[in-house]
């Protein structure tokens, strides 16, 4: 049997035998933080040479938002994906002292946990890939494009921003640009070193991680403008991609789209990830 205290955040892992129960574990530590916690849903049977892993990042413009959005959505996920186990992390959100990118570098805390502790986990080490959903599929993408370790296999991204350079000086509502200082805590202007990092678009590389995007065709929160530069990086960079754009919707959908969105998923990840 495999045992975590979750609370403390220590892994006391003794498989018994070559068949691992399933197994919920809640709010692991990944840091100091109280923030800094993740759900962990392990499938039966997993082993450390096959069994692949799924992590979830939560949106709420960076400011707002926990892993318990996404939680109604890992039955569906678990149905089409019952070979992966999957991990629904929380970080630090945007206030005084946590200005962006301390969420950037939760992402990074997170997955070197996952991947430190995968034979604890019995999972492989080397199997990962992202799901994000705004803010957090912006997140998805920066950690999957610009870092080379923890490494990711496919990244999928609903609706997130790729190039703040471009939010925030083209924005198709007079609020971006303030909500992007709000986070950053600064300009283009005054550092346009830090937004460029902080931009998706920018670490895009023939090496990238297989990317599949969906966003609603109208909407008004993030526009479709974000997705559409993001394809054309990817077409560039000859990275596997497919963009699904969803007539009429806005910023997330429900009910039969979002059943597609699942099917889409699945299929993906049948396709790119081994």
């Amino acid at each position: 049997m495999t045992i975590i205290n979750a609370c403390q955040g220590k892994l006391n892992m003794t498989p018994a035998d070559s068949y691992l129960p399933e197994q919920h574990l809640l709010n692991i530590s990944y840091g100091k933080d109280t923030l800094q916690r993740m759900d962990a849903y392990l499938p039966a049977g997993r082993n450390a040479a096959q069994t692949k892993s799924l992590v979830l990042i939560h949106g709420g413009g960076w400011t707002s938002g926990s892993k318990s959005d996404l939680t109604a959505y890992i039955d569906s996920l678990k149905k089409r994906l019952p070979d992966y186990a999957i991990f629904n992390i929380n970080y630090r959100l945007v206030n005084g002292g946590n200005l962006f990118p301390s969420q950037e570098m939760d992402v990074k805390s997170a997955v070197e946990h996952i991947k430190e502790n995968a034979a604890e986990y019995a999972i492989s080490a080397d199997k990962m890939v992202l799901l994000g959903a705004s803010a957090g599929g912006h997140l998805a993408m920066l950690h999957a494009y610009k870092y080379k370790e923890p490494s990711v296999r496919a990244v999928i991204n609903f609706f997130g921003p790729a190039d703040l350079v471009t939010m925030y000086r083209k924005p198709w509502h007079p609020m971006v640009p303030f909500a992007l200082q709000m986070i950053t805590g600064t300009t283009p202007s005054v550092n346009a070193q830090l937004y460029h990092e902080s931009s998706p678009v920018h670490y895009v590389s023939s090496t990238s991680a297989p990317t599949l995007i969906f966003h609603g065709s109208r909407d008004p929160v993030v526009d479709i403008s974000q997705s559409r530069i993001l394809k054309k990086k990817l077409e560039a960079a000859g990275v596997h991609h497919e963009l699904v754009v969803y007539p009429g919707q806005r910023h997330g959908w429900y009910g039969a789209t979002l059943s597609n969105s699942f099917d889409r998923i699945e299929g993906f990840l049948r396709a790119t990830v081994k």
